[in-house]
């Protein structure tokens, strides 16, 4: 038995995702996209992980791309990621505060972190692809509250809980 797309949404809304945004250079000029789907996938080698649909423009950008920027953000940063998730904008332009990293990658200013990473793998899993990327580089950020994505709205995340893991 398998759950209908609507159904896994649905109840997926009650998950907290964390929000960073991808970029990538592509001949075309930057590009990049918010995400909810960045994961830590191994320390050792250093890889993480993130998945776009098939429908996404941006996947079409980057589909061919080396290199990326994972930029973890923080609770002020709301604007960013929904310039980074609106489709037709010019995601780079002003008030977008990005310099040119190591191997071309765009890298945004002022996150709570940000990684560039090479392309290991790209691994298709039903409408997406799943890409497992190695960290070559990492460095903190601003300090400050994260950003989540739940019920379908972003929100900030700051008060720590002991955890039982």
């Amino acid at each position: 038995m398998t759950v209908d797309a609507a159904t896994l949404r649905s109840v997926l809304r009650a998950h907290a995702s964390g929000v960073a945004v991808l970029t990538a250079p592509t001949p075309a000029g930057p590009a990049g996209v918010t995400i909810t789907s960045f994961t830590s996938l191994s320390a050792e080698p250093a890889l993480v992980s993130f998945a776009l649909a098939d429908s996404s423009s941006t996947w079409t950008r980057i589909k061919d791309a080396r290199w990326y920027g994972i930029h973890v953000l923080g609770a002020g940063q709301t604007d960013l990621a929904e310039r980074f998730a609106a489709r037709g904008a010019d995601r780079f332009a002003p008030p977008t505060r990005w310099t040119g990293g190591p191997y071309h990658v765009p890298l945004l200013e002022g996150c709570r972190a940000r990684l560039v990473c090479s392309r290991r793998d790209v691994i298709r899993a039903g409408d997406h692809h799943l890409v497992v990327a190695a960290v070559e580089h990492a460095e903190p950020g601003e300090p400050g509250d994260g950003l989540v994505h739940l019920q379908g709205s972003l929100r900030a995340v700051g008060s720590t809980v002991p955890a039982r893991l």
